[in-house]
């Protein structure tokens, strides 16, 4: 895999990058030579933070951990990356599409069958034209994490949505 390492607020050192490659090393056996990792730690206050994304193509498989020590939030997110693969391996490796980005190894094991998405619960509203401020005061009204509404500038749907630190983040379509 080709490793792509950043850090904010931190310095890589060699311990730090040996300690990635041995953890995600593990993770060598699922994907081809060629599949890209970016990994990007980061520290904030005491929090010890690293992101790991892999794009495959058709998905994003991604973990973000935090702790009070950057070893164990790598150890953590190994962890948890592992856990995705296995459990969606079905979903995620589409023989017309994606399983060229996957270890060959990988898509012949059978690995237990995740449980079905359920959905449980179905709203239906409609969407009421206003600006991206008034959403997210409406959300916070209503005490929820996101908001869909109709921008009254675009006259498209967006989401509005809560994000650690009190502030707030839009998503848009192209």
């Amino acid at each position: 895999m080709r490793y792509t390492i950043s850090g904010k607020n931190i310095d890589i050192t060699d311990g730090l990058r040996a300690a990635i490659y041995d953890k995600m090393g593990k993770l060598e056996k699922y994907f081809t030579p060629d599949t890209e990792i970016i990994i990007t730690l980061s520290v904030e206050k005491e929090r010890k933070k690293i992101e790991v994304t892999i794009p495959v193509k058709g998905n994003i498989i991604r973990s973000e951990q935090v702790s009070n020590d950057m070893y164990v939030s790598i150890d953590l997110v190994e962890e948890i990356i592992e856990r995705q693969l296995k459990k969606y391996k079905t979903k995620l490796v589409d023989k017309k599409q994606s399983a060229s980005y996957f270890n060959q190894e990988y898509i012949e094991k059978d690995y237990d069958e995740p449980e079905d998405v359920k959905i449980v619960r179905t709203k239906k509203f409609s969407p009421m034209p206003m600006y991206p401020e008034d959403a997210c005061v409406q959300m916070e009204l209503l005490g929820h994490d996101f908001f869909v509404f109709v921008n009254a500038e675009t006259d498209l749907v967006n989401v509005v949505y809560k994000r650690k630190g009190n502030s707030y983040g839009i998503i848009e379509p192209e």
